[in-house]
């Protein structure tokens, strides 16, 4: 019933050694993320030994799936749509690491709770908004810097291991690839002043991923590439 899952990994797989290939990287140090949002989790387990982690979008969905996941499985899940203050208590619970911290208030809030139980080394990506759509959420190019100083100096709880970006809505391959560049140019520069090694970018999605591979993206999130096309959430 799922053997189209095994099979699309393998095709994603070979295009990722393709892609990195092409680019002078390890395809070894490319992870495949499986957005698994609204997908059954029967899914998920099949694929779970052949994935590197899950990305789910919605807290709640994710943590109805947690409940029910085994425990002897360890795949890191990663938080990947944007996080409303409200269920961050509930995300720190469900999630391995969130990708989608863009503003120093969601930090701090991320921070206060740890706190709460004196957790350290939380670890975190910070979105950045590399194509400018109003749609999109993230942190714009310009404040990245100011942004990750003031997390570094008023969240110690946090772990800022990378940056996240989603690609412009357009076919348009050039800009596909300009923002995926500008990505791995501003964590260029961000390594520098901070002394963070910022290793991560997770950036690269069906449609694109092969361009953000070419452009050192280390994690891409896969969905429908994957498991095919999403079923509908039920309420």
């Amino acid at each position: 019933m799922v053997d189209f899952i095994d099979q699309n990994i393998v095709d994603i797989r070979e295009k990722i050694r393709s892609a990195a290939k092409r680019s002078g990287l390890d395809p070894a140090e490319i992870k495949l993320m499986g957005v698994s949002k609204t997908q059954p989790i029967e899914y998920m387990l099949s694929a779970a030994a052949k994935l590197d982690m899950f990305g789910e979008n919605r807290v709640q969905e994710a943590a109805d799936k947690r409940l029910k996941w085994p425990s002897e499985d360890k795949t890191p899940w990663h938080l990947i749509g944007h996080l409303q203050r409200n269920k961050a208590r509930k995300a720190l619970e469900v999630f391995d690491l969130i990708e989608t911290v863009d503003s120093l208030d969601l930090a701090r809030m991320l921070d206060r709770i740890l706190a709460e139980t004196d957790d350290h080394g939380f670890p975190i990506y910070i979105e950045i908004n590399m194509s400018g759509e109003l749609t999109k959420s993230g942190a714009v190019p310009q404040e990245a810097a100011s942004l990750l100083e003031r997390v570094m100096r008023y969240c110690p709880r946090l772990s800022v291991e990378g940056l996240m970006t989603i690609g412009p809505n357009t076919d348009d391959s050039g800009e596909i690839r300009k923002a995926f560049e500008g990505l791995r140019l501003l964590r260029d520069n961000l390594r520098l002043f901070s002394g963070l090694s910022l290793y991560d970018l997770s950036m690269g999605m069906s449609s694109d991923y092969e361009i953000a591979i070419e452009e050192g993206s280390t994690i891409v999130r896969i969905g429908t590439g994957i498991f095919g096309s999403r079923p509908k959430l039920q309420s």
